[in-house]
Protein backbone atom coordinates (compact mmCIF):
# COMPACT_ATOMS: atom_id res chain seq x y z
CA UNK A 1 0.00 0.00 0.00
CA UNK A 2 1.34 3.34 -0.96
CA UNK A 3 0.13 6.37 1.25
CA UNK A 4 0.69 10.26 1.22
CA UNK A 5 -0.29 13.05 3.40
CA UNK A 6 -2.54 15.58 3.38
CA UNK A 7 -1.42 19.23 3.94
CA UNK A 8 -3.05 22.14 5.79
CA UNK A 9 -3.59 23.46 2.43
CA UNK A 10 -5.41 20.03 1.17
CA UNK A 11 -1.99 19.64 -0.70
CA UNK A 12 0.00 16.02 -1.40
CA UNK A 13 2.75 14.71 -3.06
CA UNK A 14 1.82 11.98 -5.50
CA UNK A 15 4.63 9.06 -4.49
CA UNK A 16 7.30 8.25 -6.77
CA UNK A 17 5.70 4.73 -7.46
CA UNK A 18 2.45 6.24 -8.62
CA UNK A 19 4.16 8.68 -10.91
CA UNK A 20 5.79 6.00 -12.53
CA UNK A 21 3.22 3.72 -12.80
CA UNK A 22 0.94 6.67 -14.26
CA UNK A 23 3.84 7.83 -16.43
CA UNK A 24 3.65 10.99 -15.15
CA UNK A 25 5.85 14.45 -15.43
CA UNK A 26 6.05 17.74 -14.29
CA UNK A 27 2.64 19.80 -15.41
CA UNK A 28 0.62 16.58 -16.42
CA UNK A 29 -3.25 16.89 -15.40
CA UNK A 30 -4.69 14.14 -13.66
CA UNK A 31 -8.90 13.22 -13.61
CA UNK A 32 -10.30 12.05 -10.35
CA UNK A 33 -13.41 9.80 -10.57
CA UNK A 34 -15.21 9.74 -7.45
CA UNK A 35 -16.75 5.97 -7.20
CA UNK A 36 -18.62 5.51 -4.01
CA UNK A 37 -15.85 5.26 -1.36
CA UNK A 38 -12.99 4.97 -3.73
CA UNK A 39 -11.52 7.50 -5.85
CA UNK A 40 -10.07 6.91 -9.25
CA UNK A 41 -6.30 8.61 -10.55
CA UNK A 42 -5.87 8.66 -13.76
CA UNK A 43 -3.65 10.70 -16.10
CA UNK A 44 -5.64 13.35 -18.47
CA UNK A 45 -5.28 12.24 -22.03
CA UNK A 46 -4.99 16.12 -23.82
CA UNK A 47 -7.68 16.84 -25.47
CA UNK A 48 -10.39 14.31 -23.53
CA UNK A 49 -13.31 15.53 -22.42
CA UNK A 50 -13.46 16.05 -18.17
CA UNK A 51 -15.79 17.83 -15.72
CA UNK A 52 -16.13 21.36 -16.29
CA UNK A 53 -16.90 22.98 -12.99
CA UNK A 54 -18.04 26.06 -14.20
CA UNK A 55 -20.38 24.41 -16.85
CA UNK A 56 -23.58 25.50 -14.71
CA UNK A 57 -22.41 29.16 -14.82
CA UNK A 58 -24.11 30.67 -17.80
CA UNK A 59 -24.20 34.53 -17.17
CA UNK A 60 -20.75 35.09 -19.14
CA UNK A 61 -21.53 32.82 -22.17
CA UNK A 62 -22.01 35.58 -25.06
CA UNK A 63 -19.71 35.10 -27.79
CA UNK A 64 -17.70 38.86 -26.41
CA UNK A 65 -17.17 36.78 -23.24
CA UNK A 66 -15.74 33.97 -25.16
CA UNK A 67 -13.27 36.29 -27.39
CA UNK A 68 -12.54 38.25 -24.76
CA UNK A 69 -11.65 34.86 -21.88
CA UNK A 70 -10.01 33.21 -25.01
CA UNK A 71 -6.58 32.97 -23.80
CA UNK A 72 -6.89 32.25 -20.23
Amino acid sequence: MIVSRLTAKAQTTIPRPVRIALGLDPGDELVYEIDGAKVVLTKARPGAATDDPFRTFREWETEADTKAYADL
